[in-house]
C-alpha cells in the first residue's frame, strides 16, 4: 500500500497546515506563560530568554488554585460518570426494548441535540433558584442523571447493532433487562463507555457559564478562576499568570484524551454500525 503522502499528497499537506494553524495559539499561550510582565509589552521579545517558570508556582500559588481544580476534578468526574451511565441505559432502551411510541421519542432526541444549551440555561437557573439547589452540586447530579442526547444517539446505534442472540440467549437463562444491560451490553461497549466520559468530563471542565450562574465562591471552578481572578491591585490582568494558569487547566484533558485515544477514536467509528 502506497503511503498517505503519495496517494493524497494535497489532503496530507493541507491537514498538517491545518495542524499547525490550530497549535499557533498554543504555542503562543506556551510562550507567554514564560514571560515577565515587562516582556509582555515588548514586541521584539518573542522567546523570553531567560525564560520564567517561576510563573506557574505563582499561578498556583497567589489563588487557590488546588481548591478550583479539585473543585473542576470533583463536578467533570462525577458528572461524567453520572451522565455516561444514564446515557447507556437510554440508549440500550431505545435499541433494544419493545414499545410503543419509539420512534417519535428518538426524533424529539434527535430535535435536542440541535439545540444550544445556552437556550435553556436561565430558565434552568430559575428552576433550581425556586427549589435551592442554586450554590450546591445538586444541579450536576441531576444533569448527570438525565443523561445527554448526543450521547444517548451513541449508544443507541451502537447497541442497535449487537447480534440478538446474545440478548436471546440471557433471556432464556433468566435474566432481566437490566441484568443484560448491565453484564453483557455494557461490558462489550467499553469503546463507547470511554468515548461518552471523556466527552462528558470535557463538557463540565471546559464550562464557564452554568458554574458562574449556580455555584458560589467556595465552589468556583478552574475555568472561571483562570477567566477571572489573576488580576492585580487595579483590577488588570496579569496575563503572564493567566497564560500559565491556562497550559496547568488544558492538561488533564490533554492527559485524558491521549490516555482515552485509541477506544475514543474506535467508540465513534463503532457507533454507526446500524441505524
Amino acid at each position: 500500500m502506497k503511503d498517505a503522502r503519495e496517494k493524497h499528497p494535497f489532503v496530507f499537506w493541507g491537514l498538517m497546515l491545518f495542524s499547525i494553524f490550530l497549535f499557533v495559539p498554543v504555542v503562543w499561550l506556551l510562550v507567554t506563560s514564560l514571560k515577565s510582565l515587562d516582556q509582555l509589552g515588548d514586541s521584539s521579545v518573542w522567546f523570553p530568554i531567560p525564560p520564567h517558570p517561576e510563573n506557574y508556582a505563582d499561578a498556583t500559588s497567589i489563588r487557590p488554585f488546588w481548591l478550583y481544580a479539585g473543585n473542576s476534578l470533583f463536578l467533570a468526574t462525577v458528572s461524567g460518570a453520572l451522565t455516561t451511565l444514564t446515557s447507556a441505559l437510554v440508549g440500550y432502551g431505545f435499541a433494544r426494548l419493545p414499545g410503543r411510541g419509539k420512534r417519535p421519542l428518538f426524533a424529539v432526541l434527535i430535535a435536542l441535540m440541535m439545540m444550544p444549551p445556552i437556550i435553556t440555561l436561565i430558565p434552568t437557573y430559575l428552576l433550581f433558584a425556586r427549589v435551592g439547589l442554586v450554590g450546591t452540586y445538586w444541579p450536576w447530579v441531576l444533569w448527570g442523571l438525565s443523561g445527554a442526547p448526543y450521547l444517548i444517539f451513541l449508544f443507541r446505534q451502537f447497541f442497535a447493532s449487537l447480534p440478538r442472540e446474545l440478548e436471546e440467549a440471557a433471556r432464556l437463562d433468566g435474566c432481566s433487562h437490566f441484568r443484560i444491560w448491565w453484564q453483557i451490553f455494557l461490558p462489550l461497549s467499553k469503546p463507547i463507555l470511554v468515548t461518552a466520559f471523556v466527552l462528558s468530563f470535557n463538557g463540565v471542565w471546559g464550562d464557564f457559564v452554568a458554574p458562574t450562574l449556580l455555584l458560589d465562591s467556595d465552589r468556583m471552578t478552574l475555568a472561571q478562576a483562570v477567566a477571572t481572578q489573576f488580576v492585580n491591585a487595579a483590577g488588570f490582568p496579569i496575563n503572564n499568570l493567566i497564560a500559565a494558569a491556562a497550559i496547568l487547566y488544558v492538561i488533564p484533558v490533554v492527559v485524558l484524551f491521549f490516555v482515552a485515544q485509541r477506544a475514543y477514536v474506535s467508540g465513534f467509528a463503532g457507533s454507526g454500525l446500524k441505524g
